[in-house]
């Protein structure tokens, strides 16, 4: 009689398995962040904090050409609300390096900013032009290295415009959007903001005023000249006395009365 051969029934070749990828580790997984983000959240100092950074170019809603450095509000505005809504991120430090860009996407990262419990620091390197002086001023407290720069001037648009007064007027509320919302969050005076806007003796081929870091510091437009570690100081410390409000105040509690009894029926004083 034939012997009857047992089949044993074959799995999958371990070469069509699909491998799981390999679990990142956590300086791969910083990398990555910072690689598609630009930005960062740091665990090694006294507390944990997130690092954006803004730089090259402000995006709006036109994309700008490839070879274009730029930082894009899409990106930007749901990093703030994770942040703000993140209860382990006790502070943002925000580093600009940017020559300005789009007005309205500028002053939504702006007011978002402005806007935010978590304590915010931000930090000029290289330059915070345009529309990166309401950036630079939005956050609780802001400093400027002593080699940066920024440039204040008024609104301007590029393109096919029409020459009538409703154009001017709307130039008009525009710049007067930014002036208020960078003499509500710095100490600069309205009357010199737009006295450094509408100089007209320093640029060759525009008017405003190009300030370095210490002529930002003295008239009001930052708080204070410093670098990487200054920041990072003042943002621990803002963060220390956000969590000094916020924390329950310890001490005895309240003596109990003691209850009083109801008279007895019949009884007279």
């Amino acid at each position: 009689m034939p012997q009857k051969k047992l089949l044993q029934k074959q799995g999958p070749s371990p070469q069509n398995e699909e491998q799981a990828p390999p679990e990142q580790t956590g300086e791969e997984r910083r990398s990555e962040e910072i690689y598609h983000s630009g930005s960062v959240t740091t665990q090694g100092g006294r507390h944990k904090i997130h690092c954006l950074t803004i730089i090259g170019q402000v995006e709006g809603h036109y994309i700008l050409p490839p070879q274009n450095k730029t930082t894009k509000y899409e990106h930007v505005i749901p990093q703030l609300v994770a942040i703000e809504e993140d209860q382990s991120i006790k502070g943002l430090l925000v580093i600009l390096n940017t020559v300005g860009g789009d007005v309205e996407a500028g002053l939504a990262i702006a007011e978002l900013l402005s806007g935010m419990k978590t304590p915010t620091v931000s930090l000029v390197l290289g330059g915070g032009h345009s529309i990166g002086v309401p950036l630079a001023v939005s956050t609780r407290y802001s400093f400027i290295a002593p080699t940066a720069t920024m440039t204040v001037h008024p609104v301007r648009m590029n393109g096919v415009m029409l020459g009538v007064p409703q154009t001017l007027s709307y130039f008009d509320k525009m710049q007067e959007r930014i002036t208020g919302f960078v003499t509500a969050n710095s100490r600069i005076r309205p009357e010199k903001f737009r006295e450094l806007m509408m100089n007209n003796g320093e640029l060759v081929m525009d008017i405003g005023t190009v300030l370095d870091g210490e002529g930002a510091v003295e008239v009001g437009l930052i708080d204070e000249l410093g670098g990487l570690q200054d920041a990072l100081h003042k943002l621990y410390d803002l963060i220390d006395e956000e969590e000094k409000k916020t924390k329950p105040r310890r001490g005895r509690p309240p003596k109990k009365q003691p209850e009083k009894k109801p008279a007895a029926k019949g009884a007279s004083r």
